[in-house]
């Protein structure tokens, strides 16, 4: 599946990287403690959170990922954008909450891993 496919199931806004829409993707996870995502994440490219602060993108940076969607309308600062442009990674914000954006993303067939 590819980022813009994810854009439009979730209905999301792109917060920067849409150069980057085009980029396949094979799996996700969703959660809001990045301790479990540093810990238990292995080979995700999309990291669904509700979590707004710098941490976020840093861990998106440490774990290769692609594309970091903020969900129930979390929009990061100006200061988190700047980094993850720098880094190539994709914001988008969607109004969906985690349970149902992961849900939507997995019976369109993006493999998604559900932590907290």
């Amino acid at each position: 599946m590819n980022i813009e496919t994810i854009k439009n199931l979730l209905n999301a806004e792109i917060l920067c990287g849409e150069e980057h829409l085009d980029t396949t993707v094979h799996s996700a996870c969703g959660s809001d403690m990045m301790s479990d995502v540093l810990a238990f994440v292995k080979d995700q490219a999309v990291l669904l959170t509700g979590l707004v602060n710098s941490q976020v993108i840093r861990t998106a940076v440490m774990m290769d990922m692609r594309c970091v969607v903020f969900v129930r309308s979390k929009r990061p600062t100006l200061e988190m954008i700047e980094f993850a442009e720098e880094n190539g990674i994709v914001l988008l914000s969607s109004d969906m909450r985690m349970y149902e954006a992961c849900g939507t993303l997995y019976t369109n067939g993006l493999g998604v891993e559900q932590k907290a």
